[in-house]
This record gives C-alpha cells, sequence and structure tokens, in this order.
C-alpha cells in the first residue's frame, strides 16, 4: 500500500490561482454580495471585483483579461464564475468601487492578519498618466509631467500598507501625512488610549502638523534650526539613525518598486476621480502577492 498525499494534493499550486482565491474571499468579506438589488445577478459584485483586481495584479487591459479567464479554468472554478464576464462587466465594475470599498477590502485583510504596528514608514510615489517613454519624450521634444501621486503607509514589521491617500498632479508631501496618519493609528500600537507607535517620514513631509514625537526630519532655513521644538526632533531622528531605525524607510522605496514592476507604474482611467482609485487597486494587488 502507497502512503501520501493523493498525486493532485503534490501538484504545486499556481500563484495566480491563490491570488484570486485570497482576493476573492477578502471581497467576500469587504463588498456587499450584489452592486444593486435589481441588478441581473448573473455575477456577484466580489466575483467581479476580484477579476478586476486580478486585471491590475497582471497589468493587462479588460479584453485581455477576458481572454485569460477564458483560458483559465482553474482561477474560474476559484471565484466560482458560471461563465466569462465580458471586458465591458469588468470597466463597469471598476467604476462602481469606490475609494472607501477598497480601504474595506484592504482593511480585511489587515484585520485578518492582526496588524500591530510599532513603527509605520510614510513615502510617496507618483504614477505616470502617458505609456510613452522618456525615449519618446526626448524625440519630440514632449514631457508629461502631470500624474498621480500616492501615498502610502507601510508598517515596518509587517512590509503592509495600512494606510494610503491619492491626489492628482505633483506637489507637496506635507499635506498627505495627516490622511496617512489618522488611517494608520488603526493599526498601530496602543498602551492603553494612547499612542505607542512612530511614524516615520523623509523631510518633505515637515510642516506646521507635524508632532515633535514624529520621525521626520526638519528642514533647515539657511542651515539653521531656531525653534527649540524643531532642534528636539532633529536631536530625536539622529538618535534613530544611530539606532539604525530611520535607515529602515528604505523598505518603502522597496515596496515603491515592486507595486510598480509588478502593476506597472502608468494608470490607465481617463476620468480623474477613477485615476485616483488605480494606485489603491495596486496597492491592494500587492498585499495579495506578497
Amino acid at each position: 500500500m502507497r502512503y501520501g498525499k493523493p498525486e493532485r494534493m503534490n501538484q504545486r499550486e499556481s500563484r495566480y490561482v491563490k491570488v484570486a482565491r485570497i482576493a476573492y474571499e477578502l471581497a467576500q468579506q469587504a463588498l456587499p454580495r450584489y452592486a444593486h438589488p435589481k441588478s441581473p445577478h448573473h455575477f456577484t459584485l466580489p466575483q467581479l471585483a476580484a477579476c478586476v483586481l486580478l486585471t491590475f495584479y497582471l497589468d493587462v487591459s479588460y479584453r485581455d483579461m477576458e481572454e485569460w479567464l477564458l483560458a483559465t479554468d482553474q482561477v474560474r472554478t476559484v471565484l466560482q464564475l458560471p461563465r466569462v464576464p465580458d471586458h465591458s462587466t469588468l470597466a463597469r465594475t471598476f467604476h462602481k468601487l469606490r475609494q472607501a470599498d477598497w480601504t474595506r477590502w484592504r482593511n480585511a485583510l489587515l484585520d485578518g492578519l492582526g496588524v500591530a504596528e510599532e513603527f509605520i514608514s510614510m513615502d510617496t510615489t507618483n504614477f505616470s498618466l502617458s505609456q510613452a517613454s522618456a525615449y519618446y519624450q526626448t524625440r519630440t521634444g514632449r514631457t508629461y509631467h502631470d500624474g498621480v501621486k500616492v501615498g502610502y503607509g507601510l508598517g515596518l514589521e509587517s512590509r503592509l500598507i495600512v494606510s494610503w491617500r491619492s491626489g492628482r498632479g505633483a506637489g507637496y508631501d506635507q499635506p498627505y501625512w495627516q490622511p496617512l496618519c489618522r488611517q494608520a493609528a488603526r493599526y498601530g500600537r496602543k498602551a492603553g488610549r494612547w499612542r505607542a507607535w512612530l511614524p516615520v517620514g523623509d523631510m518633505g513631509f515637515d510642516g506646521r502638523t507635524t508632532r515633535s514625537d514624529d520621525l521626520i526630519p526638519p528642514q533647515r532655513r539657511q542651515s539653521k534650526l531656531v525653534a527649540p521644538e524643531r532642534k528636539a526632533r532633529a536631536d530625536l531622528v539622529d538618535a534613530a539613525r544611530l539606532d539604525g531605525l530611520y535607515g529602515q524607510r528604505w523598505q518603502s522605496e522597496t515596496v515603491n518598486s515592486v507595486i510598480k514592476r509588478k502593476c506597472g507604474d502608468t494608470v490607465r482611467s481617463r476620468s480623474t476621480r477613477l485615476q485616483r482609485r488605480e494606485p489603491l487597486a495596486k496597492g491592494l494587488a500587492y498585499h495579495i502577492h506578497v
């Protein structure tokens, strides 16, 4: 008699199947079953939302996603799809998903993992609105400076995104600091009712709303620090550098690079509100990827 796992269980499961399964399970927790009571009910909203997330994960168009699902029966089985949804259905589903839906989807994962961070690193990055290469822009004499800016709050222990904030166009980082910290507070450690976690950021986040215990290097005007609270914060950051804590901000740069290399560094949507949602979908795809 032969003992051991069945032959089918010894087969390695595809990463795409794993991503589809996790995305579908989280979508069922975060989203309603149907977008509208009188919808055709051919597909559930979690099924379609998982397909949309796979579209960003694979960095393909909706038409290519339709063909990919048609050729991948294992993913269709995991998503319990009765048939392959049309590409226009996937596009309309992305229009229906609001920023709050993507946030609930992200929180369903973080709550399930019980994330409680001691240090959270904030950083911003930009996504281009055009797929034109730098070489093409140089040859044509046109440069595209406009884009979508997004800030991610990364837990340095779990390396998961615990907060995000997106906006249109290049600008200062400082307005992103407070929204990122408010979201991140849900997944920071607490000592009773008090905050026991520290946010970490670069000099671009320094401003009037910066707290004295935030690990943000103060901006030096004419190479001088006059205010006592700014000098104290500079000493705090110097001590964090010596401990090797502040240097851990490199993880934020790494996560930004992984998101852009895996899901693309451009946004495809035309309207501003949809352009601001794409970096959130890419951030959630990174969560499931790791």
